[in-house]
């Protein structure tokens, strides 16, 4: 389509809607360069608004937007042209509409990729007079937009589906990074939820009405549109968090950080699963919902949708320095909890074989230096993978205090935890892993708080406790909840070069039955990732009925044995809704003890897995497995490989006197943080590198991707 022809179509548009002309060019001229290009096979719509006029500012939507451009572009082979992007007042509800229709619409062939983007906040408007009768809606902006008015210029959710399901192509992904329903009363929280309040007598704007009407009465070919929501349920909300020196949407940043690391054989579900888990470790009970029309959706592959190649990395080259010595990253691939702790001295390798180590970061930005010097310099879009992971040894929980706290009740918090500073800190500028504040319902007494505002169970004290004896009373908690922190520190699935594969079974009197399974990544072909994909269940998180008998089958691909660990959380809640965490650990005992011989003494065992050998855990030739409570939980499992002995590790275990009355082979920890503490110290020293980095080993541990790997498992238990 001609530019001319283009713009007097916008100006008849925008005339109808009571817009002028250069409202529209305020866009830019990125929108006229995208359409002078000949039509392309990846085309995207990004959208992103922090700013409202007339609701509280949210702080990560710009950053979503610049999450999925660089991830689209560096990742998926997008043009920088065929990428539009609309953000802050650009994004009203008529130029978002106008944009589609002439960016995706008119260009989109039958074999083109097509992504759509959202972020901001969402809402409900009602339809009719019955209280059922509600329409999602994602809010634009719109200046003349009063929150007290009765016409709304929303963009409806229906409008929005129609519009993508009428694309003639059948490679077409939304991603929604919004929600609809606001509750009217919440506990202590970090996160900024993205949804307003429902207006009960607001209705939309006609022409808002007009244009869905037209879309219904067209009767436009549906595509097989796959679109990817923030939320599995209407009455979640879709959170926003603090990460290390910038703000963005849970959901977006699991989603866009698995990517980069995902292989072409990775399907939906399993993407799905890693992206729910990750939002689980950041403190939120917000889980994502695929919306298709296809009968079973989750078992498509990525690479049906989008064009992924490669391996996958933690990161791009995006610039070079005048010295020639210094290249500039962008690290969106590393994992949220990673990355707050990624150390200067970490090393990242280029797919032309030279080593960057890392010399600073701000937020996803780095700058490394090129070792040895290069006779040619690295070129813009270079993917690099990690190498070695170097994390600070004095690492502590961040506690962020409840806004609803007085003054004195905060000068008070701050100096009780100034005393226990080696486990726990107040969250000033950095981000925070749970939150201290009053129970709403009794707000006499103080409590710990996910960052999503559920409350932990045991973590309430009496009716006027002082501020100063609660965070005393808490500092056993906190201990527990920094050997989690510590641990999940170690996950690193997508970079491992330590070929592994582990699979958790139920099993049962006919053969075990797949629950998930997990590989690394950089060592997995396309056939086995295929093969891996087919046997997992259709839910982001998997579930298993409360006492059933469980096992990991473990494969080691490798050409070395290889040590193993395993250590979790199983998160039990009450009718209430709150969470209380118990620390688990992998206990391989090399004799249990008898009822009768109540003085011997129990001894563990390393669990050695020879090359190519698939070892069953637990299991001893008394025991298969181990037996789930007869609880809901919602369970959190680490298992952790090492090309070293897990010799400090065992030694905590064993000094940790087990509360059971036999020796179970999963059974509670008393001692987490030492033990997870010994968990990094043995990965340190199964690391060869650290004889080259003695200045760095001194403060800090040093983890190399080939010695060893960490796979995270994530299942309810109901």
């Amino acid at each position: 389509m001609k530019r001319r022809t283009f713009l007097e179509r916008i100006s008849r548009l925008l005339a109808v809607l009571g817009l002028t002309e250069a409202e529209w060019l305020t866009l830019g001229n990125r929108y006229y360069q995208a359409l002078a290009q000949p039509s392309t096979r990846k085309l995207a719509l990004l959208i992103g608004i922090n700013k409202y006029p007339q609701s509280p500012p949210l702080g990560g939507c710009l950053t979503d937007v610049e999450l999925q451009r660089e991830l689209l572009i560096h990742r998926f082979g997008f043009a920088t042209s065929d990428i539009l992007t609309l953000t802050e007042e650009q994004a009203s509800r008529e130029f978002i509409e106008a944009a589609f229709l002439e960016h995706l619409s008119k260009q989109a062939k039958a074999d083109d990729v097509v992504v759509f983007h959202f972020s901001g906040y969402g809402s409900r408007v009602k339809l009719g007079t019955l209280p059922e009768t509600v329409q999602n809606a994602l809010i634009p902006v719109d200046k003349n937009n009063i929150q007290n008015r009765r016409v709304v210029n929303y963009l409806s959710e229906e409008t929005l589906l129609l519009l993508l399901r009428s694309l003639p192509s059948d490679k077409v992904t939304a991603v929604l990074d919004t929600s609809y329903y606001a509750p009217t009363t919440s506990q202590p929280s970090s996160l900024r939820i993205r949804s307003r309040p429902e207006l009960p007598a607001a209705k939309f704007a006609v022409e808002e009405l007009e244009f869905l009407q037209q879309l219904k009465t067209q009767n436009l070919a549906a595509n097989n549109a796959i679109v990817l929501k923030a939320t599995s349920d209407e009455n979640q909300q879709a959170g926003e968090l603090l990460f290390s020196g910038f703000s963005a949407g849970l959901f977006t940043y699991a989603l866009t950080q698995y990517l980069w690391e995902a292989t072409p054989a990775t399907t939906i579900q399993i993407l799905l699963s890693h992206v729910s888990s990750s939002i689980y470790k950041q403190g939120s009970e917000q889980q994502p919902k695929l919306l298709n029309d296809q009968k079973n959706p989750q078992s498509a592959f990525i690479l049906n949708y989008l064009p992924l190649k490669g391996n996958g990395a933690e990161g791009v080259v995006t610039g070079t320095d005048e010295d020639g010595k210094t290249v500039q990253l962008w690290l969106a691939g590393l994992p949220p909890q990673v990355l707050e702790y990624y150390g200067v001295n970490s090393k990242l390798t280029l797919a032309t074989g030279e080593k960057l180590t890392l010399k600073s970061r701000t937020g996803l930005t780095a700058k490394a230096q090129i070792s040895p010097e290069p006779t040619t310099m690295p070129q813009v879009g270079q993917l690099v993978q990690e190498a070695v992971r170097v994390l600070p040894r004095n690492i502590n929980l961040t506690v962020a205090l409840d806004s609803e706290l007085e003054r004195i009740e905060r000068v008070d918090a701050t100096s009780a935890f100034a005393a226990i500073a080696r486990t726990a800190n107040i969250a000033a500028e950095q981000p925070a892993n749970f939150v201290f504040g009053k129970l709403q319902q009794i707000p006499s007494r103080y409590g710990l708080f996910s960052l999503g505002g559920e409350l932990i169970l045991n973590t309430t004290g009496e009716d006027g406790e002082a501020v100063k004896v609660a965070v005393q009373r808490l500092e056993p908690k906190f201990s527990t909840l920094l050997a989690a922190k510590l641990w999940r520190l170690t996950d690193n699935e997508g970079s491992s070069r330590l070929p592994v594969k582990a699979t958790l079974e139920i099993i049962n009197n006919i053969s075990p039955r797949v629950v998930m399974k997990r590989e690394t990544r950089r060592s997995q072909t396309e056939e086995t990732a295929t093969k891996k994909a087919s046997s997992t269940q259709a839910q982001s998180i998997p579930s298993v009925p409360v006492g059933s008998r469980m096992q990991y089958r473990v494969e080691n691909l490798s050409d070395r044995p290889i040590y193993l660990m395993l250590m979790g959380l199983n998160n039990s809640r009450n009718a209430f809704g709150s969470s209380s965490p118990e620390v688990i650990a992998f206990y391989p005992w090399q004799t249990a003890l008898e009822p009768e011989s109540p003085h011997t003494k129990p001894r563990l065992q390393e669990i050695v897995i020879a090359p190519g050998q698939t070892l069953k855990i637990p299991q001893n030739n008394s025991t298969i497995g181990w037996m789930l409570p007869i609880r809901a939980l919602f369970c959190e499992h680490q298992l952790i490989l090492s090309t070293a002995p897990f010799s400090r590790t065992l030694e905590a275990l064993i000094t940790a006197k087990s509360p059971t009355t036999y020796q179970q082979p999963i059974s509670p920890l008393v001692n987490s943080l030492e033990v997870a503490q010994a968990v990094l110290q043995d990965l340190h020293n199964a690391s060869q590198v650290k004889i080259d980095m003695n200045g760095t080993a001194t403060d800090s541990y040093i983890l190399d991707v080939n010695n060893w790997a960490s796979l995270n498992f994530s299942f309810q238990v109901v």
